[in-house]
Protein backbone atom coordinates (compact mmCIF):
# COMPACT_ATOMS: atom_id res chain seq x y z
CA UNK A 1 0.00 0.00 0.00
CA UNK A 2 0.99 3.57 -0.51
CA UNK A 3 2.45 5.40 2.50
CA UNK A 4 -0.14 8.21 2.10
CA UNK A 5 -2.93 5.64 2.43
CA UNK A 6 -1.35 4.25 5.60
CA UNK A 7 -0.96 7.75 7.04
CA UNK A 8 -4.64 8.48 6.30
CA UNK A 9 -5.78 5.21 7.90
CA UNK A 10 -3.65 5.93 10.96
CA UNK A 11 -4.97 9.53 11.14
CA UNK A 12 -8.55 8.25 10.80
CA UNK A 13 -8.15 5.79 13.68
CA UNK A 14 -6.20 8.10 16.00
CA UNK A 15 -8.44 11.15 15.56
CA UNK A 16 -11.55 9.04 15.99
CA UNK A 17 -10.15 7.40 19.13
CA UNK A 18 -9.11 10.75 20.63
CA UNK A 19 -12.55 12.19 19.86
CA UNK A 20 -14.42 9.25 21.39
CA UNK A 21 -12.25 8.79 24.48
CA UNK A 22 -11.43 12.39 25.38
CA UNK A 23 -13.48 15.02 23.59
CA UNK A 24 -16.90 13.33 23.64
CA UNK A 25 -16.79 13.61 27.42
CA UNK A 26 -16.23 17.39 27.32
CA UNK A 27 -19.13 19.79 27.39
CA UNK A 28 -18.35 23.21 28.83
CA UNK A 29 -21.29 25.35 29.94
CA UNK A 30 -23.61 23.41 27.66
CA UNK A 31 -22.42 25.33 24.59
CA UNK A 32 -18.83 24.24 23.98
CA UNK A 33 -18.29 20.79 22.51
CA UNK A 34 -15.00 20.28 20.65
CA UNK A 35 -14.97 18.10 17.52
CA UNK A 36 -11.33 17.83 16.38
CA UNK A 37 -12.07 14.56 14.56
CA UNK A 38 -12.88 16.64 11.48
CA UNK A 39 -9.14 17.20 11.12
CA UNK A 40 -9.17 13.97 9.16
CA UNK A 41 -11.26 15.67 6.47
CA UNK A 42 -9.32 18.92 6.69
CA UNK A 43 -5.88 17.26 6.43
CA UNK A 44 -6.83 14.76 3.72
CA UNK A 45 -4.35 15.18 0.82
CA UNK A 46 -5.43 17.64 -1.85
CA UNK A 47 -4.63 15.48 -4.85
CA UNK A 48 -6.09 12.24 -3.48
CA UNK A 49 -9.27 10.45 -4.53
CA UNK A 50 -12.31 12.65 -3.87
CA UNK A 51 -14.71 9.71 -3.81
CA UNK A 52 -12.45 8.07 -1.23
CA UNK A 53 -12.67 11.23 0.87
CA UNK A 54 -16.46 11.30 0.77
CA UNK A 55 -16.75 7.58 1.58
CA UNK A 56 -14.22 7.76 4.41
CA UNK A 57 -15.90 10.93 5.73
CA UNK A 58 -19.20 9.10 5.79
CA UNK A 59 -17.59 6.21 7.69
CA UNK A 60 -15.98 8.69 10.09
CA UNK A 61 -19.31 10.38 10.78
CA UNK A 62 -21.15 7.07 10.98
CA UNK A 63 -18.70 5.79 13.58
CA UNK A 64 -19.16 8.99 15.57
CA UNK A 65 -22.93 8.55 15.32
CA UNK A 66 -22.68 5.02 16.66
CA UNK A 67 -20.66 6.15 19.68
CA UNK A 68 -22.71 9.31 20.29
CA UNK A 69 -26.09 7.72 19.53
CA UNK A 70 -26.92 10.74 17.39
CA UNK A 71 -28.84 9.25 14.47
CA UNK A 72 -26.77 10.31 11.47
CA UNK A 73 -26.05 13.99 12.12
CA UNK A 74 -22.27 13.51 12.30
CA UNK A 75 -22.29 11.49 9.07
CA UNK A 76 -24.30 14.20 7.32
CA UNK A 77 -22.06 17.01 8.60
CA UNK A 78 -18.90 15.11 7.58
CA UNK A 79 -20.19 14.34 4.08
CA UNK A 80 -21.27 17.97 3.58
CA UNK A 81 -17.81 19.16 4.66
CA UNK A 82 -16.09 16.62 2.39
CA UNK A 83 -18.28 17.64 -0.54
CA UNK A 84 -17.64 21.37 -0.15
CA UNK A 85 -13.92 20.96 0.65
CA UNK A 86 -12.69 21.77 -2.91
CA UNK A 87 -14.76 24.97 -2.92
CA UNK A 88 -13.35 25.95 0.47
CA UNK A 89 -9.86 25.34 -0.91
CA UNK A 90 -10.56 27.62 -3.88
CA UNK A 91 -11.98 30.27 -1.56
CA UNK A 92 -9.03 30.16 0.84
CA UNK A 93 -6.05 29.50 -1.43
CA UNK A 94 -7.16 30.73 -4.83
CA UNK A 95 -4.73 29.87 -7.61
CA UNK A 96 -2.46 27.77 -5.36
CA UNK A 97 -5.26 25.22 -5.14
CA UNK A 98 -5.35 24.88 -8.93
CA UNK A 99 -1.70 23.82 -8.93
CA UNK A 100 -2.18 21.65 -5.82
CA UNK A 101 0.83 23.06 -3.98
CA UNK A 102 -0.89 23.18 -0.60
CA UNK A 103 0.38 21.54 2.58
CA UNK A 104 -1.76 22.25 5.64
CA UNK A 105 0.83 20.83 8.04
CA UNK A 106 3.21 23.76 7.42
CA UNK A 107 3.20 26.95 9.48
CA UNK A 108 -0.10 28.71 10.02
CA UNK A 109 -0.78 31.38 7.42
CA UNK A 110 -3.95 33.44 6.93
CA UNK A 111 -4.96 31.15 4.03
CA UNK A 112 -4.58 28.00 6.12
CA UNK A 113 -6.40 29.61 9.04
CA UNK A 114 -9.28 30.72 6.80
CA UNK A 115 -9.51 27.20 5.37
CA UNK A 116 -9.70 25.66 8.86
CA UNK A 117 -12.15 28.35 10.03
CA UNK A 118 -14.57 27.94 7.12
CA UNK A 119 -14.36 24.13 7.29
CA UNK A 120 -15.11 24.04 11.00
CA UNK A 121 -17.96 26.55 10.64
CA UNK A 122 -19.62 24.57 7.85
CA UNK A 123 -19.35 21.32 9.80
CA UNK A 124 -20.64 22.85 13.02
CA UNK A 125 -23.53 24.74 11.42
CA UNK A 126 -24.78 21.58 9.71
CA UNK A 127 -24.26 19.55 12.88
CA UNK A 128 -26.06 21.91 15.24
CA UNK A 129 -28.89 22.74 12.82
CA UNK A 130 -29.60 19.03 12.47
CA UNK A 131 -29.33 18.58 16.24
CA UNK A 132 -31.95 21.24 17.04
CA UNK A 133 -33.98 21.03 13.81
CA UNK A 134 -36.33 23.79 14.93
CA UNK A 135 -36.25 27.46 14.04
CA UNK A 136 -37.06 28.58 17.58
CA UNK A 137 -33.61 27.38 18.68
CA UNK A 138 -31.73 29.70 16.31
CA UNK A 139 -29.88 31.54 19.11
CA UNK A 140 -28.90 28.25 20.70
CA UNK A 141 -27.63 27.00 17.34
CA UNK A 142 -25.63 30.18 16.75
CA UNK A 143 -24.11 30.17 20.25
CA UNK A 144 -23.17 26.51 20.05
CA UNK A 145 -21.69 26.99 16.58
CA UNK A 146 -19.68 30.04 17.63
CA UNK A 147 -18.27 28.69 20.89
CA UNK A 148 -17.69 25.14 19.68
CA UNK A 149 -16.03 26.42 16.52
CA UNK A 150 -13.62 28.60 18.47
CA UNK A 151 -12.70 25.75 20.80
CA UNK A 152 -12.42 23.23 17.94
CA UNK A 153 -10.16 25.57 15.95
CA UNK A 154 -7.85 26.08 18.93
CA UNK A 155 -7.61 22.34 19.60
CA UNK A 156 -7.18 21.59 15.88
CA UNK A 157 -4.29 24.05 15.53
CA UNK A 158 -2.64 22.55 18.61
CA UNK A 159 -3.03 19.03 17.16
CA UNK A 160 -1.66 20.16 13.78
CA UNK A 161 1.43 21.58 15.46
CA UNK A 162 1.85 18.41 17.52
CA UNK A 163 1.76 16.12 14.47
CA UNK A 164 3.71 18.49 12.22
CA UNK A 165 6.70 16.70 10.69
CA UNK A 166 10.11 17.98 11.72
CA UNK A 167 12.16 19.78 9.08
CA UNK A 168 15.75 18.66 9.22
Amino acid sequence: MNSAVLVNIFRFIILLAIQIVIFNNMNFLGYISPFPYILYIILYPVNSNKAGLIISSFLLGLTMDMFCNSGGIHATACVVLAYYRPYIFKFSFGLSYEYQTIKLNDSLTPERFSFILVSVLIHHIVLFVLTAFQFKFIWDILLRTLFSSIFTIIISIIIIYLIKPNKR
